[in-house]
């Protein structure tokens, strides 16, 4: 008993006596569950759980501690917390190492630091307590709390004492939750909210501009940017980005405002057109925004790409440009007009819309244009939304003599319609031909609306108008005066119509009226109306018996030349029998066609005026003969054909309409194009086809072809200009060459059934070699085919990617008179078109005479365009 009670006092006192001496020399106070003392006392180990106190308010919780006496280093592993009270900071971590001497802190593993509002976390620690200086290593992240701020970095150092975080190599910011930095060595200044760096920068807005920038200053609370060499992305990532670019600048974040020096912008590439490439963009020496206007000084605005800034094709220089995006306008100050830097026109104020504006009330690009006949004038279009999905645009032309054309065009998009009206009003002409003024007008309009009837794949309901007030309007008013998608493509014709169209997965049926007008007829023969029409179609699978069985219905009320009436109702049944392969590899095929014609006519030679019913058919018989032969190079096939025909039923009299028969259509059961008749009596066609292709390339090959028809007796009522009305046909041929990359050939002949003459030529050649390009067409008739023979050519060469000359002329060998020439060069790049023009024509019509002039033309895309003709009399005859 008494030897326990010995050994207990020894080992109270000891530990006391450690105790104090730890106190005292290194003021660590240990509070700990087990102890380890090593190497005679200069090693202490506490084990398990325990706690380490300072007397300058430093608690260390650790699961481990080893205290080194002499060199006065305590190290504290697992789960560590370590909480200065005095200075109000815990740090948290799986290793720390305290040198007491140096009063230097670190820790190693996952770690953190909750200083106050800042919050630390990294792999590795260095605390200087002195100095009261973090420095961490490693997936390192401060989250400043009050502030909103978070930084990431591999090296961040903080000085509590100074409020400041500088970083060194990459870093990203995250501020106040809108905007991103991404930098290198950047520094956070906490007590003046600032954060800085002289590195490469990337921002990153929260209304997704994307700003890059050389170095910059962000003072955080009142969100101000200062930045050198800045290039500001908009819609970063998405489609009709701009970018902007500055020497220096300033950039509000909160007012959405800046101020900067040196300043371009560039605007979206397709924002003009999608089909072009231009790169529209402002250049100035300083620009200013402010409540969504930017305002530059001494600007310059072009939209020409890849194209020298000091001298593009075109441009407007300004003391000052807005670009106001609220009213998406770019609205020009003193502004003047320069192509290739030659000043062309002076503007003391215009403007025209943002280029990225899709919609907008305002003008359109303006045209000057010069016509021989009109003379000159100026076309100052104005467009106007009225809602969602109407709008209209006002084209006003005014000529320098006393003529005005007011024009107007009207478009309206529903859901299931669309609606377009194109309407003008000119004021003031006069003919050539009469020396009195009058108004003339012209009204085309188009509507279309999809039925949506249940069952049918497509069910429109279409209706146009085309009407013009004088017979010559659309040849006087061409394309350059009259700027309409809605302008009738024939010059002499009109067409008004109203038109159903149903598709059904098993018939299709198109049914309306129409009326037509002639312009170069007199009044009383220029109409045609057909008063209604219907055309109804539907096929019969017959694979029991085989083939295919077609139906189809048509008619029409036909109404001409003031009083000819036209009725008729036309049935087809035509039976297209299975393709019948023998064993020697002939295909033969038996068709049978059926017509049933129903008419009425009056004043009409053809048609009776009584209704009258026929019943008409025509059997037909065909066979070919495939024969192929392979080379190494080339497939050369060789296919004779033979076409048997009978009518028992009689045909109405075509003999004085004309015809064109070629190699082509004679095996064509409506080679004659009629659609109510067949072709009378027995005939047999007999034909040859020959192909020599090459293996590599289909689209290389030698072609020939021959056919001629043959009859028991001739037909009187066949039109006699196809021949077919003959016992012997015209032997009709073709022989087409496109061996060549540089060259092909495509000839159409007729010769007669004596074979001693040619009827028919037709020859079109094509000749390429690199720039170069030349075609040759030359058509000659002779005896029943036709009374017609000239001589075409057209030439072109492209000097470059921008130079290009064309020339094209047509020659009546007949007449021996050149119809006429043309002669142009153009200049072509993204953003200009400028071209030369002589044009010189021989014929007359009305108001139009025989003219010789010389057109120019230049478009600065997509501001104006202008043109101008000069007429060149002392031309006349120089090329005859």
């Amino acid at each position: 008993m008494m030897n326990k009670f010995f050994f207990l006092l020894v080992f109270v006192f000891l530990n006391l006596t450690i105790s104090q001496k730890i106190y005292g020399a290194e003021q660590f106070n240990f509070d700990v569950t087990e102890v380890e003392i090593l190497e005679d006392g200069n090693l202490f180990k506490g084990l398990k759980r325990g706690t380490v106190t300072t007397n300058d308010g430093v608690i260390i919780n650790a699961d481990q501690f080893e205290y080194n006496k002499l060199l006065n280093i305590l190290k504290a592993n697992g789960n560590v917390e370590m909480i200065d009270s005095f200075k109000d900071y815990k740090i948290y971590s799986q290793a720390v190492t305290y040198l007491k001497n140096k009063e230097i802190i670190f820790s190693k593993g996952e770690s953190k630091a909750l200083l106050n509002e800042i919050i630390i976390s990294g792999d590795t620690f260095t605390y200087n307590k002195k100095e009261n200086i973090f420095n961490v290593k490693k997936n390192v992240k401060i989250i400043d709390q009050i502030e909103d701020i978070i930084i990431f970095s591999e090296n961040i150092t903080y000085n509590q004492n100074k409020e400041s975080i500088f970083s060194k190599g990459k870093t990203n910011s995250i501020i106040q939750s809108k905007y991103n930095f991404k930098s290198s060595d950047v520094n956070y200044l906490r007590n003046k909210m600032e954060l800085s760096s002289n590195n490469k920068t990337e921002i990153k807005d929260d209304n997704g501009s994307f700003y890059n920038l050389s170095k910059f200053n962000y003072q955080i609370n009142k969100k101000k940017l200062k930045g050198e060499d800045i290039v500001v992305t908009t819609n970063y990532n998405l489609p009709k980005s701009d970018k902007y670019y500055f020497k220096n600048g300033i950039f509000d974040f909160k007012n959405k405002e800046f101020f900067a020096k040196d300043t371009k912008i560039v605007l979206h590439s397709n924002l003009f057109a999608e089909d072009r490439k231009n790169n529209p963009r402002i250049s100035g020496v300083s620009s200013l925004s402010n409540n969504g206007v930017t305002t530059i000084k001494k600007g310059v605005f072009t939209s020409c790409n890849n194209d020298d800034d000091s001298c593009p094709s075109w441009a407007i220089s300004a003391s000052e440009i807005k670009h106001d995006k609220n009213k998406q306008q770019l609205i020009y100050k003193d502004a003047i007009l320069k192509i290739y830097n030659l000043p062309v026109l002076y503007f003391p104020k215009f403007f025209h819309p943002d280029p990225t504006v899709d919609r907008q009330s305002g003008f359109l690009r303006p045209q000057i244009n010069s016509s021989n006949i009109l003379g000159d004038s100026i076309y100052l279009p104005y467009y106007h939304v009225i809602s969602d999905n109407k709008d209209i645009t006002f084209k006003p032309t005014i000529f320098d003599s006393s003529m005005q054309m007011f024009q107007n065009e009207y478009r309206q998009e529903n859901k299931n319609s669309s609606f377009i009206s194109d309407f003008s009003l000119t004021r003031g002409y006069q003919s050539s031909s009469s020396n009195k003024k009058n108004s003339i007008s012209h009204l085309f309009a188009k509507f279309e609306v999809d039925l949506n009837f249940n069952n049918f794949n497509r069910s429109d309901l279409f209706m146009s108008l085309q009407k013009v007030s004088n017979d010559t309007y659309l040849k006087v008013f061409d394309t350059n005066l009259l700027e309409s998608e809605m302008k009738p493509s024939d010059q002499n014709n009109l067409t008004s119509e109203l038109k159903l169209l149903l598709d059904h997965e098993t018939y299709n049926l198109t049914a309306g009226m129409q009326a037509f007008e002639n312009l170069g007829l007199g009044n009383s023969d220029r109409f045609q109306y057909i008063l209604p029409y219907y055309d109804y179609s539907k096929n019969f699978n017959l694979d029991l018996v085989g083939g295919a069985l077609n139906f189809n219905s048509s008619g029409s009320n036909n109404l001409n030349d003031t009083n000819n009436l036209r009725t008729r109702v036309i049935n087809d049944l035509e039976y297209h029998g299975k393709d019948l392969i023998s064993n020697s590899g002939f295909v033969s095929n038996f068709n049978v066609y059926l017509k049933n014609l129903g008419t009425l006519g009056k004043n009409d030679n053809e048609y009776k005026s009584s209704p009258q019913l026929e019943l008409m058919n025509i059997y037909e018989f065909i066979s070919d003969l495939p024969l192929s032969k392979q080379t190494d190079s080339y497939t050369n096939t060789l296919t004779p054909k033979i076409a048997f025909r009978f009518n028992p039923s009689d045909m109405k009299n075509y003999s004085d309409t004309s015809r064109s028969v070629t190699v082509d259509n004679i095996f064509s059961i409506n080679r004659l194009g009629l659609s109510d008749s067949y072709e009378k009596g027995k005939s047999l066609t007999i034909g040859l086809d020959f192909k020599k292709e090459k293996l590599d390339d289909i689209n290389k090959y030698f072609e020939f072809k021959l056919a001629s028809n043959f009859r028991d007796k001739e037909e009187n009522f066949i039109p006699t200009t196809s021949s077919l009305n003959k016992k012997n046909s015209n032997l009709f041929g073709s022989a087409k060459s496109v061996l060549s990359e540089n060259i092909s050939i495509d000839y159409n002949y007729s010769i007669d059934n004596n074979f001693d003459k040619f009827v028919y030529n037709s020859i079109n050649t094509q000749l390429n070699y690199n720039n170069f390009e030349t075609s040759f067409n030359f058509v000659e008739e002779n005896g029943d085919t036709g009374d017609e023979n000239f001589l075409e050519n057209t030439t072109s060469y492209n000097y470059d990617d921008k130079n290009f000359f064309s020339f094209k002329t047509r020659r009546n060998r007949k007449l021996n008179l050149t119809e006429f020439y043309n002669l142009v060069y153009e200049y072509k790049n993204d953003c200009l078109v400028a071209g030369i023009k002589y044009n010189k024509t021989y014929y007359s019509d009305r108001d139009l005479k025989p003219k010789e002039d010389l057109f120019f033309s230049i478009t600065l895309f997509p501001l104006t365009k202008y043109e101008h003709n000069v007429d060149v009399p002392t031309l006349e005859g120089a090329f005859n």
